[in-house]
């Protein structure tokens, strides 16, 4: 313990400073904690806790816990996490619509399919009795000929 007066005073402001700088250095881990916790999770409530975690790290570059660069990089960190968990939901939702269209498409292929054999199967009959019908044309007008 030193003896001279001041100190004395500057072990204790250092103390409190130390105090208060833990106290800060803890609230925004803290926050990175539940961000990160709720981001892994897929939580929706990822991007307001993503705002609070900025915020306390915002907080603690502007007393100087940490410094300008060290808030950036952390932040910047903390973005890159939830733009990744954003893109793999797109690209998961992206995969299930594509199924979904793939499967819609091949319903349809098989209706107009099944339509077109239908429609096929009609026109093979008409044509099959057209040709009937003329060729029992064809015989009446031969008979009737040869009756002549």
């Amino acid at each position: 313990m030193p003896n001279i007066k001041s100190a004395i005073k500057r072990v204790k402001v250092a103390e409190k400073k130390a105090l208060n700088n833990s106290i800060i250095r803890s609230k925004y881990k803290t926050a990175i904690k539940k961000y990160e916790k709720a981001n892994t999770e897929g939580s929706k409530e990822a991007s307001d806790l993503l705002s609070q975690a900025k915020k306390a790290i915002d907080h603690a570059s502007s007393k100087g816990v940490i410094s300008k660069n060290a808030a950036s990089r952390k932040k910047s960190r903390l973005e890159k996490k939830l733009a990744v968990k954003s893109v793999a939901k797109k690209k998961a939702t992206a995969k299930k619509s594509e199924a979904k269209a793939e499967e819609t498409k091949k319903e349809t292929v098989k209706k107009t399919t099944t339509k077109t054999a239908e429609t096929a199967k009609k026109s093979t009959a008409a044509k099959t009795t057209a040709k009937k019908e003329s060729t029992t044309a064809a015989k009446k007008t031969t008979s009737k000929k040869e009756e002549k």
